[in-house]
């Protein structure tokens, strides 16, 4: 079992920066990899970025490409996404998700932080 807590989001204005954190609790050492989705009202959820839990292999989605990154502290269970440049789109509950090792896809996530974004 793994638990997910997100915490960072809030109300910033269109170019602003905001770093939503992840802390992992129960049995993170057996995660390998790491995501942030988002979902906005009135749409699907849309994957963001993702990183392998030890480090490196980062993707993320072409509308956030230059403007966030994923990253996980050194030591400890925390995952992170620093947002800059932030545009009204960008408004979204942000969902993070983890995936265990055997399963096919991200098994455990967060109930999710807003993120609004005003222009």
């Amino acid at each position: 079992q793994v638990q997910l807590a997100e915490s960072g989001g809030g109300t910033v204005q269109a170019g602003g920066s905001l770093r939503l954190s992840c802390s992992a609790s129960g049995r993170p050492f057996s995660t390998v990899a790491m995501a942030w989705f988002r979902q906005a009202p009135g749409k699907e959820r849309e994957f963001v970025a993702s990183m392998r839990w030890s480090g490196g292999s980062t993707v993320y989605a072409d509308p956030v490409k230059g403007r966030f990154t994923i990253s996980r502290e050194r030591v400890g269970n925390t995952v992170y996404l620093q947002m800059n440049n932030l545009k009204p789109e960008d408004t979204a509950v942000y969902h993070c998700a983890a995936q265990q090792v055997g399963a096919s896809g991200y098994n455990y996530w967060g109930r999710g932080t807003q993120v609004t974004v005003s222009s």
